[in-house]
């Protein structure tokens, strides 16, 4: 039975792996070929019973998959990735993953490099999300480290700061780490969605006068609907005249510091106490990979973390240990998320990742250049970011703004295109209302494999999805 159980898996692995190459890596990233994946004659008797529910799936890698922050694949990225599934090892001793330690620790040091800082700490995150939560809780063990070993009982109200549009996981950071979202303070924004530094100083003052003790501003650089970046040396002089602890949520553009041309959008990140970025976005590295960086010299991640388990963290082993970085995360299984990265910049190196930025804004520019030619599209504001917003007006209510059931029409029309792009799999394209404006478009301009044919091709289906609505 052994002999043909081995024959068996081999079988399978084979096939697995024709359609990973066959229909994920080449027709998924071929236009001709829809967005939506559906493989379609089944090779074998195992995959007959159970191919849709297998592999039916948006194929995030094709050049029409606009839908969220993530897109595209890179090559490198991806051979990593499969290398470090392969070998299934875990990034908590060095005993088990001695290179991939010191990977880590290389990989980190080049982000926080082109953060500004020559020192500091950090860890690969599972998302940004989670990121967010480990600056909260940084922030808090700094001010009240007693709350580790005896909890929220003696702290007093403690509020954190962050823009209307920054990212939810603020919210659910303070609802996890026991701070509440109640106590999640809210700033004001520009029209482009930018935190306003005069209202984020008097919500300060407000808070403390109400007897809160203020924790941390979170700013964000590049937000998720719109992409602003907010004003992070004015929101820097703010913390350091209320010496609160400054985090930049810059999981979507902190990709920018690579690009010479566009890094002056995060201009005083350096002033940050921490950094969570994600190299897994508009890096297109895979998911997932995201960073936490910290400028922290005093090794806070793992006074804060630690646990001190004696059978995994041993302090007579034969080598540094301090190269067994598990006690600083709040997990103890973690994957190796730094090869992928290492590896794709290795092959590419930091001009070639700076051109893939530069290349996505390029994008974006002449994709409102052409939206500005044609009529019905209208744009939310100029885009900072590669986050291009914008409404689609049927020729139906063009020109009827001033009727009263105007804007509940409008807001029908996004939700109606996209249920109709995805039906006929040609691309897929996020949409949502913001504060007091109907559902619109957001456009997200950033996949490698973007060509200026990609962008009229979008505008063209758009017109063609919504023409009779």
């Amino acid at each position: 039975a052994a002999p043909l159980q081995r024959f068996a898996g081999q079988l399978f692995l084979n096939e697995a792996f024709k359609i990973i190459v066959e229909e994920v890596l080449c027709k998924g990233t071929d236009v001709k070929q829809k967005v939506l994946f559906v493989s379609g004659k089944s090779r074998s008797s195992w995959l007959s019973s159970r191919q849709v529910r297998l592999l039916f799936s948006f194929l995030s890698g094709h050049p029409r998959f606009f839908n969220q922050l993530f897109a595209g694949v890179d090559y490198h990225a991806l051979a990593g990735r499969f290398l470090t599934e392969a070998l299934n090892t875990n990034l908590y001793t060095y005993e088990v993953a001695p290179v991939f330690v010191l990977m880590e620790l290389e990989v980190l040091r080049g982000l926080r490099q082109l953060v500004g800082w020559t020192e500091g700490d950090g860890l690969f995150c599972p998302g940004g999300s989670i990121s967010n939560m480990y600056a909260m809780n940084l922030a808090r063990y700094q001010l009240f480290p007693e709350v580790k070993s005896q909890g929220l009982w003696g702290l007093p109200r403690l509020t954190i700061f962050t823009s209307i549009e920054s990212h939810y996981s603020v919210k659910k950071g303070a609802a996890f780490l026991g701070i509440g979202t109640d106590n999640i303070i809210l700033v004001k924004v520009d029209d482009g969605g930018r935190m306003i530094p005069e209202d984020l100083d008097e919500k300060i003052k407000l808070a403390k006068s109400q007897g809160a003790v203020p924790l941390l501003v979170s700013c964000t650089a590049g937000t998720t609907v719109q992409g602003a970046f907010d004003p992070l040396d004015h929101i820097a002089d703010v913390c350091e005249k209320h010496k609160l602890w400054m985090h930049v949520d810059a999981a979507w553009g902190g990709s920018v510091l690579f690009s010479k041309q566009h890094r002056h959008l995060m201009k005083g990140v350096e002033r940050a106490n921490s950094v969570a970025w994600n190299p897994h976005k508009m890096l297109t590295a895979g998911l997932q990979c995201s960073a936490l960086l910290l400028q922290d010299t005093t090794n806070l991640l793992k006074k804060c973390h630690s646990a001190n388990a004696t059978y995994l963290f041993q302090q007579d082993k034969f080598y540094d240990v301090n190269l067994d970085l598990g006690d600083k995360s709040i997990q103890c299984s973690r994957k190796v998320d730094c090869v992928k990265l290492w590896l794709m910049w290795k092959a590419v190196g930091s001009s070639g990742l700076a051109k893939r930025v530069d290349r996505a804004f390029v994008h974006a520019r002449y994709l409102v250049e052409q939206m500005k030619k044609r009529e019905g599209f209208h744009l939310l504001h100029e885009p900072e970011f590669v986050n291009v917003c914008f409404w689609f007006i049927p020729p139906s209510i063009r020109g009827k703004e001033g009727n009263k059931d105007y804007q509940d029409r409008l807001a029908k029309v996004a939700p109606v295109i996209k249920e109709r792009m995805i039906k006929e799999g040609t691309m897929m394209v996020g949409y949502q209302p913001l504060g007091n404006k109907v559902n619109f478009f957001r456009m997200v301009v950033f996949s490698p494999l973007l060509s200026q044919k990609d962008m009229d091709f979008f505008l063209d289906e758009i017109e063609r999805l919504g023409k009779d609505l």
